[in-house]
């Protein structure tokens, strides 16, 4: 039976606030005051779906549409789901709470090839069929007067996956979004709002939707047996347009999540689209032309951002940043706008033949941040074939300066696998490495060391190289090589990328629409959360069983074994024994594949002609910079490049010099009620960070090569238990009002986490954990008993108090086992509430580690009356701190007394 979200959202399940929707700056946009409802569904964990770009700029730009709404939802870890799987729960949306089924349209991001089971998954938790052949007898619509009525909102894909090759998910989307979403979607939700007016049946408002521009509806086409895909009816497009949308960094402020994500910083978009012309990489072709962003707004945006959320770290995106000629001038600019804000810049993997003084001098903050570079090859030949523009002189060149300026650790990136590849290009990385090893040492600096990651080549659809295949067998011989190679080098640590998860990206990258059938499959047996190395051997083994289950094992072996081209001939289609030699070049290059229905803007022939080139090792220039390839892009359709003439780059005002001056200490006490008890305590600390920085408070700061604010905090809390009695200290450079702080800090803070009082305390006192000695609880406890017979707890709570030793055995951190008396440190034991059976203790809470908590009191309930209890709930009423009034036990002890009930 179906149970509420909150009763599911406990301190059982790990990291239960990230379920919690209440993060600064979501939209919460009231229900009824929506015709259309959306929710974007991201089909990975909400560390990692938040932190996604596109999602957040979708999100902001749905909420300002009038009369539609956008809410959240993410793929829910395995104790959530199960839970949900077991309560019979559909899953919901993040700040409603709603079922998903509530909502008109569903928006899943499909920007990895094996994430589709994760989004089966996520369908079925919501209790909606998998597939659009089970949709298209029910409404769109729901009618809240009956809410019986049984109706299915429309589900829909967008991201790059989904643009470059939609046909192995098409089965299971009503439509998919090609391209970017930031001017198509709201064009979508003005037909959802009329067909909802006129109450539109699904094909209707599917065939509205088939004729935006951008919008490719799977039901109105079919597959032909060569793997082609046609129209099924005259009013639809033959080819389905991929949108192109200019970048908003306006819409890029993200909200503010409760736990640690992945990107925990704010990431604004810089220049969208690259033409470098790298023939391996898909995003490159798939998002041109590029478009600079003007330099202003994005320095209005991270400094509007910056204060906005108090993060002290932001990050410029781009396929290539470092082709961002305004990057080192609207860096500084920020620098110096946001000097006293003690804010660092990171950036993402960047073209290393641009990176200069310019570029170092704007990277960091009060810390030096990570650098990464990606030379793909290690020779000039490979690099040349791949068109990555790049010469041995201008790698040196580039991480010289990185050494110079500083680093003595850079990651690298590289590719095995790529066409024309020998293994004296494979060796040429490990030699490229201990050349740069070499041409990059100093007297009195440590050896420059590297972080590599190698990866197995996967072609991809719309870029010059789809019609390359490399084996299996082959991939693993090449890692083998330098890793006997890299054994011998000292400072270079490698990774490589597991040759199961190359192969299965691009036997599904590659497919067609007969592949759906093996992504539901492998969904079935198991297969989930596939990036994820930990569960990489089941979904592999999956995979594996789902391709055999549906008679395409052969196909899937002429990836393994590099010899699949997307083009069979018929004789050898049942045996998948194809000999390449025998095939004719130009015809090869000249078959259907399943996407070319998808129109991005590359000519076909354009990529046949760029793959001859790179056998050649002939490069192609970028056509930002230099004469246009004529690859088929520009014009009325897809725009043109924009690229902007860099400003001047600002004299530099300096850097943050962290004050550590203390000159006040205020010492606040705080609750932390309702959901603000499934935040943990580094995560509470973060967020009172993140307030004092939006509030721009004197905050003193640590010193030291990584200086932090002075905001200490007494006594971390179990997670899930609420307080009415938290104390926190605060060290400020300079004076202020105690009203005028509290007001100030409360502002930023959420509604659940009250402030009680403020005083100031000598700036040179004890800290507070030397300062509070006692604690004290309520706690909501259950006896476990089988029988009919009424509890004795006043019996039971005497039983204790007259007992002078109750042992316990504590294991610490290194593993030794230490006997502790618990009854000596129970001060106080009463029970304030039979009906739900309140217990209240006071107990030593001292900085040795001496700190009698709620579980000692069940151990010493369960040891004394040989009965088992259950702990329900733990509530901090106060800790206790020295002071003039003395307590009933005889210590000299102040209470810090509270005006808030106390969130039970």
């Amino acid at each position: 039976m179906a149970v509420t979200v909150e009763q599911l959202i406990t301190p059982e399940i790990h990291q239960p606030a990230r379920y919690l929707g209440q993060e600064l700056g979501a939209k919460r946009k009231p229900w009824n005051s929506a015709l259309v409802r959306w929710s974007l569904t991201y089909p990975e964990v909400y560390e990692v779906g938040v932190s996604n770009l596109g999602h957040i700029i979708l999100y902001n730009i749905l909420n300002t549409q009038p009369r539609q709404l956008c809410d959240r939802a993410y793929l829910p870890a395995p104790d959530l789901a199960q839970k949900l799987r077991d309560t019979q729960t559909p899953l919901f949306a993040v700040e409603s709470r709603r079922s998903l089924i509530d909502f008109d349209i569903l928006g899943f991001s499909l920007s990895y090839e094996l994430g589709a089971t994760n989004i089966l998954e996520m369908l079925n938790l919501a209790g909606i069929p998998l597939t659009w052949k089970d949709r298209q007898n029910y409404s769109v619509w729901g009618d809240e007067t009956e809410s019986n009525q049984l109706h299915y909102p429309l589900i829909f894909a967008g991201g790059q996956t989904a643009t470059s090759n939609p046909e192995p998910y098409a089965d299971f989307f009503d439509f998919i979004a090609l391209g970017d979403g930031e001017e198509l979607l709201p064009e979508i939700g003005l037909i959802l709002e009329e067909g909802k007016k006129n109450q539109l049946n699904r094909e209707a408002i599917l065939l509205d939707l088939a004729q935006i521009p951008g919008v490719y509806v799977p039901q109105f086409y079919q597959m032909t047996e060569a793997g082609s895909v046609h129209p099924l009816r005259a009013d639809v497009p033959t080819r389905i347009l991929r949108r192109v949308a200019p970048p908003m960094p306006a819409y890029s402020i993200k909200f503010v999540p409760y736990v640690q994500t992945v990107h925990d910083r704010l990431v604004i978009e810089v220049r969208r689209g690259c033409t470098r012309g790298c023939r391996f990489c898909q995003p490159g072709m798939l998002t041109r032309p590029a478009r600079d962003v003007e330099p202003e707004a994005v320095i209005q945006t991270v400094e509007k951002g910056m204060k906005e959320t108090g993060y002290n770290e932001f990050s410029l995106l781009s396929l290539s940043c470092s082709d961002y000629l305004s990057l080192p001038s609207v860096g500084m600019e920020i620098k110096n706008r946001l000097k006293d804000y003690n804010v660092n810049l990171s950036l993402p993997s960047q073209r290393v033949d641009r990176f200069d003084e310019n570029i170092a001098n704007i990277i960091g903050g009060t810390r030096q941040s990570g650098l990464t570079f990606a030379p793909e090859a290690g020779t000039q030949r490979m690099r040349d074939i791949i068109n990555k523009g790049l010469t041995n002189d201008e790698l040196l060149k580039g991480v010289k300066t990185a050494f110079e300026q500083g680093w003595d650790k850079i990651k690298l990136y590289f590719m095995i696998g790529l066409p024309g590849e020998t293994d004296a290009d494979v060796l040429g990385i490990a030699e490229t490495v201990a050349w740069l090893q070499r041409e990059c040492s100093a007297q009195n600096r440590r050896k420059l060391s590297f972080n590599l990651t190698i990866s197995n080549f996967t072609p991809k659809p719309h870029t010059p190289f789809q019609w390359h295949s490399v084996s299996t067998a082959e991939f693993e011989r090449k890692q083998q090589l330098l890793r006997n190679e890299f054994r011998q080098m000292r400072g270079v640590k490698a990774n490589f990328t597991d040759v199961r998860i190359s192969a299965m990206e691009d036997f599904v990258g590659r497919g067609d629409r007969r592949l759906g059938s093996v992504v539901r499959r492998a969904w079935e047996l198991g297969a989930g959360m596939d990036s994820w190395w930990e569960s990489l051997d089941r979904a592999f083994n999956a995979w594996t069983q789902a391709i055999e289950e549906a008679g395409l094992s052969w196909k899937y072996r002429q990836v393994e074994n590099g010899e699949w081209n997307l083009i069979q001939l018929e004789g050898n289609r049942e045996q998948g024994t194809g000999n390449r030699e025998e095939k004719d070049y130009e015809l090869l290059l000249d078959q259907p594949l399943p996407w070319d229905h998808i129109n991005s803007g590359i000519e076909k022939d354009w990529l046949k002609e760029d793959l001859k080139r790179a056998l050649e090792a002939a490069t192609v220039p970028d056509c930002s910079f230099e004469g246009c390839s004529h690859c088929g892009v520009c014009g009325t359709d897809f725009g043109h490049n924009i690229v902007i003439e860099p400003p001047v780059i600002p004299q530099f005002s300096g850097e943050f010099i962290p004050n550590s001056q203390k000159v006040q200490r205020l010492r606040v006490w705080f609750g932390k009620l309702g959901d603000m008890a499934l935040v943990g305590h580094l995560d509470l600390l973060k967020l009172l960070e993140r307030a004092v920085r939006r509030a721009f408070l004197p905050i003193a700061f640590s010193s030291g090569y990584r200086p932090s604010p002075r905001i200490s905090i007494a006594y971390a809390l179990p997670l899930g238990a609420t307080s009415s009695g938290e104390i926190v200290d605060f060290e400020l450079t300079e004076s202020m009002d105690l009203e005028e702080f509290r007001q100030t800090l409360a502002t930023g803070l959420p509604e659940n986490i009250p402030l009680y009082n403020i005083q100031e305390v000598p700036v040179n006192s004890p800290s507070l954990t030397d300062v509070v000695k006692q604690a004290e609880y309520y706690l909501t406890v259950k006896w476990k008993s089988e029988t009919e017979s009424l509890p004795q707890w006043e019996e039971w709570i005497n039983a204790i108090k007259a007992t002078s030793e109750i042992l316990w055995e504590k294991t610490t951190k290194s593993g030794q086992k230490k006997i502790i008396n618990l009854r000596k440190q129970l001060k106080e034991l009463e029970m304030i509430s039979e009906e739900g059976t309140i217990l209240r203790y006071v107990g030593s809470c001292l900085n040795d580690g001496t700190q009698l908590r709620p579980e000692h009191i069940i151990e010493m309930l369960e040891q004394v009356t040989h009965q088992e209890f259950q702990l329900l709930h733990i509530h901090r009423q106060q800790l206790l701190t020295p002071g003039q009034e003395t307590s009933s036990d005889g210590d000299n002890l102040h209470f810090v007394q509270c005006d808030q009930k106390n969130g039970f």
